[in-house]
């Protein structure tokens, strides 16, 4: 319940973060649906299709397509002021980024799969959503070059497999999870850390 609760509003935000995109690049309104949606759950369809799990979340739970459609819309709306509080959706990005994290590595978790391969899951619900924005918006996606992001779903998900490997509580694992991967990223961005970039300087022969 509590993980459902986080995911709602974390892909409330990531659509309204997407719908913004859409904005820059001038779209309609059915651009605007469509960057919202690809954002907010394209991560875990992404998932869904690498691990064979079908039906898609989205598919099984249509109301999730309807909330960030939306979500998206009332954007369009709200834009002045969604860009004038945009540290708060920065906030909610981050509490996002560690809920799909969570939830990847449990769908890995239901589907008895190696804990290797549930990192690899929570990375990619993590993330996918916010990289095929950028490719689609034509912009050079975040997730390579900005604040630790790919990075803090890692850390999640191996903190929260860490944790139910020791058998610790459901909610309890959810609760520290959230709260560590909201703070890392957090700090990242205040921090501006990255990780190790890598410049390649070519030469005329």
């Amino acid at each position: 319940m509590l993980l459902s609760i986080v995911y709602i509003i974390g892909i409330t935000a990531e659509a309204m973060t997407g719908a913004l995109s859409a904005g820059r690049q001038n779209m309609d309104w059915f651009g605007v649906m469509l960057i919202a949606s690809v954002t907010a759950i394209g991560g875990g369809s992404v998932r869904d299709i690498l691990l064979g799990n079908y039906p898609l979340t989205w598919v099984e739970h249509p109301k999730y397509l309807l909330i960030v459609c939306v979500a998206g819309l009332i954007t369009t709306w709200l834009a002045k002021w969604v860009v004038k509080f945009n540290g708060v959706f920065i906030r909610l990005d981050a509490l996002g980024l560690a809920a799909f994290s969570i939830i990847g590595c449990q769908v890995g978790l239901n589907m008895g799969l190696h804990y290797g391969v549930c990192i690899v899951a929570a990375i990619a619900t993590g993330v996918f959503g916010g990289l095929l924005r950028d490719l689609i918006c034509r912009q050079t996606p975040l997730v390579l070059h900005h604040e630790l992001y790919a990075s803090v779903s890692l850390i999640v998900a191996c903190l929260y497999l860490t944790l139910q490997h020791f058998a610790v509580s459901s909610n309890i694992s959810v609760i520290i999870s959230l709260v560590a991967g909201y703070l890392i990223r957090m700090a990242a961005v205040r921090a501006k850390w990255r990780l190790p970039v890598f410049h390649l300087l070519e030469t005329s022969k």
